[in-house]
Parts: structure tokens; sequence; C-alpha cells
């Protein structure tokens, strides 16, 4: 990576996406939490990313796995302590690790006490001014107050006992603040301090370009063909993320923001602007099929968008909330649009190529997210019981739509069979300043006996931490050897790309002093430059030439 003294240390970071219910398990409950983190946290340094991004730690009734925030200022007793969270932020920090935490601004849980008080509020009272709340259309009121519908599938809206209806763009259990009154801004700007005083180096933002919605909450079919859409992307938003900038800019140490961005590809760089947020996640990178055309297009649309604001592009695969690599590539279409359940999947086929892509991304110009797991080669798991299923898109959805828990199993750490060591051993937990809290595990089924919440496959025998560990030609050590030499090599991280002459259907470009990166998206072996010297393939070399479906990192030598 480039030499951290002359750039900031996000613009070409490698950064680890912890989902903790599915990292590891410190207590015995089959639920991954700090405790597990803590214990496993030289995985990731061993691993050689830069940063660690933990998925919500705090209290929550677990309606939506953490994203439904009852206290932005706790860390919810499933997962640990206020104390342990503290502790994990030092220990990061002595281990070279940044750590990112997520932040969930567009809604809280209906248990958040200012939700509360709004419930318990008449109608027009001042306590629901913090949410949207409206009275319904028809004669009796009994139709939502507009047609928006949620992400999660239905109407975008809850009725009430006294016929008033709130808002939420996700589950019912979540409902949507409202970002134009001057109190909840207030309450986010003192959230974003409280952690920062704590040493987080930023902030995860979901939704980020929800929060502020268009005044009256028109209905989507009233407005006119081609209108943004009154939900998402207004542009008072930025207001709001330039306030924050000058708040993180106010603390040693490049605080960040990374923002989740599900918006069109002219309206990213206004997010990204230099008073604005660090960085966004690239969306059409995740969502490109295996393909060489397609992959170069939106490279450079990536690279194109982010030049005039002078933001890092940013390089994910996956996360908690998408298809695993390793399924979405062994599909016919490799293409991810929504969640496709029941495919079939050629698994051999889509482990070479997320292999492959794997070295395509670390490659890339700027920062990288990889999702836990992924440095596995694990697959989504899709024969998940229904009635073990937690996600509530399933539920909202009819049935329709299974979820994302297949992309939340608990991690394989060693052993031969379920639950390979997901659960630590009493001697491997960390010590805790704080007395832990009995767990509130209403929300999620009966793990008692240390079962993990969700089951893992036993073909992830041979995927164990352990069973890849010291062998060369493993998925683990193919992700170690890249980060390690993504760190080492002055050329990766942030920089100019250029690409070079290839055949029809591969990819090649350099980056400086000489690093060249080639993918064959064909099925036929391709020649490499006889002058370049092999620094690490995604799979082995065939005498010169380059396999299908796979990915070398080369040293041109001059002459």
């Amino acid at each position: 990576m480039a030499d951290p003294a002359a750039a900031p240390w996000w613009r070409g970071a490698a950064i680890y996406q912890i989902y903790p219910r599915s990292y590891a398990d410190g207590n015995g409950d089959g639920i991954g939490d700090i405790a597990g983190i803590r214990a496993r946290l030289a995985h990731i340094r061993d691993l050689g990313a830069d940063a660690v991004w933990i998925s919500p730690w705090y209290v929550s009734p677990m309606a939506d796995a953490g994203y439904d925030v009852a206290d932005y200022r706790a860390v919810d007793p499933l997962f640990g302590t206020l104390a342990e969270a503290e502790a994990l932020i030092g220990e990061a920090h002595g281990l070279g690790l940044r750590l990112i935490v997520d932040l969930v601004p567009n809604h809280c849980s209906e248990r958040h006490p200012w939700f509360q008080e709004a419930l318990a509020a008449a109608p027009g009272a001042a306590p629901r001014d913090l949410f949207h709340f409206r009275p319904g259309k028809g004669e009796h009121g009994e139709l939502p107050p507009n047609d928006w519908q949620s992400f999660f599938g239905g109407p975008a809206w809850h009725r009430l006992g006294d016929g008033e209806w709130y808002l939420h763009m996700f589950a019912p259990q979540q409902p949507d603040w409202n970002w134009d009154h001057p109190r909840v801004r207030a309450e986010f700007e003192d959230i974003l301090r409280f952690w920062l005083d704590r040493g987080v180096d930023g902030f995860r933002i979901d939704v980020a370009s929800l929060l502020v919605k268009q005044d009256g909450l028109p209905d989507k079919a009233s407005l006119p063909e081609g209108a943004p859409p009154p939900e998402a992307d207004r542009p008072e938003v930025h207001e709001i993320y330039r306030s924050w900038r000058r708040i993180a800019d106010a603390y040693d140490g490049e605080r960040i923001f990374v923002g989740e961005l599900w918006v069109p590809a002219d309206s990213l760089p206004r997010y990204l602007r230099p008073d604005e947020l660090h960085t966004g996640f690239n969306f059409p990178f995740l969502q490109a099929p295996w393909d060489a055309t397609a992959l170069r297009a939106v490279i450079d649309e990536t690279l194109a968008q982010h030049a005039p604001v002078g933001a890092p592009a940013t390089w994910v695969l996956g996360n908690h909330d998408t298809t695993r690599p390793v399924t979405r590539y062994g599909r016919t279409d490799t293409s991810y649009g929504e969640r496709r359940h029941g495919l079939p999947v050629d698994l051999a086929l889509g482990t070479r190529r997320a292999r492959a892509a794997a070295l395509l991304s670390l490659a890339l110009p700027g920062s990288v997210y990889l999702y836990q797991g992924e440095e596995l080669g694990l697959w989504e798991v899709e024969d998940i019981p229904p009635q073990l299923r937690q996600d509530p898109t399933a539920t909202q959805s009819g049935g329709t739509d299974p979820g994302r828990d297949g992309c939340r199993v608990p991690l394989p750490w060693s052993g031969d069979e379920p639950p390979f060591a997901f659960t630590l051993e009493a001697s491997e937990a960390p010590g805790t300043s704080e007395a832990r809290a009995t767990p509130d595990t209403s929300a999620t089924p009966d793990h008692t006996d240390g079962t993990p919440w969700l089951p893992q496959p036993p073909a992830w025998k041979d995927h164990t931490v352990a069973a890849q560990t010291g062998d060369p030609a493993s998925t683990l050590e193919l992700y170690r050897t890249a980060l390690h030499l993504r760190r080492a090599t002055p050329a990766l991280g942030d920089g100019p790309l250029t690409w070079l002459p290839a055949p029809e259907g591969v990819l090649s470009f350099a980056r400086t002093d000489g690093f060249t990166c080639t993918v064959n998206f064909t099925t036929a072996p391709v020649e490499l430059p006889p002058s370049a010297r092999p620094l690490l393939s995604s799979g082995p070399l065939d005498e010169g030439k380059l396999p299908p479906d796979t990915a070398v990192w080369q040293s041109r030598t001059s002459g």
C-alpha cells in the first residue's frame, strides 16, 4: 500500500467487516459477541487488514439483528458491555488496527425511549414530531398516508390504535426518524461525539441516503415521470453530513465516515465532496457480472465518478446483506440485483472466480472491504430451515424472499464438525472489568446449549481457519499473502491505474513501479508477458499461461 505518511490511511485501507453475531462466541450462548471478537482479533491482524468495521452492537430487541437501535450509547448485553467495547477499541489499536462502528441514523427501534414517549402521546403532540406520524387516508383513515413501500416488503406504514400511522421504510419495529427536527440532528451529533471520545476511528452509515424525506411525503404515483424519489437522496441530507464532517475533523487521528449509498451514479460524488463523507460503498462493482467488459465499464465509471471530488474509490464483493461471492459467481447469472435463492450453483467454479475477484479488487486503486468468511471461501447457506431463519425480510415478504441469513452463518474456526469451535473455550475468553448482564434472547431461538444461532454446513470442515492455515493452495493463505503483498507494495492502495492491451475477455492493468494485474474471464488459457515475473496468482499457472477464471499479479521487468 502507498506510504501512509504520504496519504491518509483510509484512502487505501483494507477493511474487514465483522458481523458480531457470527464471528465468535465468547460466553457459550451460541451468539457471537465482543468477547469472541477480542479473543480472535489477531486473525484479522494476521490476515493483513488495516481496519475493522463492526456491525451494530447497540442495545436492541433484535427485530433486525441490531439495526433496530433502542440505545445508541450502550452495548446490548447479547454482545457484552460498554467496558468490553472500550477494551476492544484499545486492543485493536494495540494490534495496529483501526476500528469503525456502524451507525443507524435513518430509523431506531420501536423500544427507543423517544418512540415510546411518542406512542404514549396523543396525535399531534410534540413527541410525535420526532418521527413521521400521519393520519390515514380513506373515509375512516383506514388506508396508509401514502403509497410508499417498505424495503422489506409491504406498506411502509403501521397503524396505531388511535388511528394514526407512522413511517417505517424497513420493518414496523423500525420507525423512521424525522430529520427535519433539530432535536434529532442534535442527538446524533452527540452520539458521534460519544463514540469518538471512546476512540473509534470512524462510522459506517447505514442507508446513508434515506435520512431526509420530501416535504409533505407525497405519493410516488403523484410525481412526474423521472422525478427523484421522495424518500431518498434528498439534497437536504448533505448539510447533515457537512455538520458531521466538522465534528470528525475536530478529532485527532483522521476519523472517517463511509456511507452505504444505494444512489444513482451521478449522485454518489455529491456525498463524497471534501467536506462530507470520506468514502462510499461501490455497489455497482458488487453487482457486476463475471464479465470482462462489464467489470471494466464499472471500474472506469467508478474512477471517473470519484475523480472530480478527489475521493478514493472503494471495492467490495459482498457484505451481510448480499449473496456470498462463491455462490453468486457459481451461477449461470453472476450479476447481483436482488437475492435469488435455490438456483443451481457450481461451487468449484464459483470458488475459482471468487479467488480471482479477490486479487482483482485488492489490486484496484482505493480502499477495499472484506466481509468475514470471504477469506475462507465460504458459500451462501441456502438450506436453513424456515423455523430457524431470523431475518425479518422472510416474514414481511410473506416467505417469497427467505432473507439474508444465508450469508450470516457463524464462522468455522476449527474441528471436523459443527459448531467448528465457534464458541470459545473458557481459557480463550478475555476478562472484563464489568459484570456481564444476562442477555435478552426473547427475539431469538433458545441457544442455551451453545448451538450456533444459525446452523453451519458440515461441509465447512475443510474451510475452517485451522484447516486452511499453512496450506498454500487454500483461500485463506491466498488472502493472507495478497493482503501482506498489498501492504508492502507501494504501487497498491490509492493511486493511478493504466489499462494494458489484452485479448478479448481479459482485463490487464498496471499500477506504478511495474506492478500489473491480469484476469482471464474466458474459457481458454491466455499467454502472459514473458518479461513479467509472477508475484501471486489465484490458481496455478499453466506453463506461462493464465488459465480461465484466474488472476495473477506480476512485476514487469525493464527491457
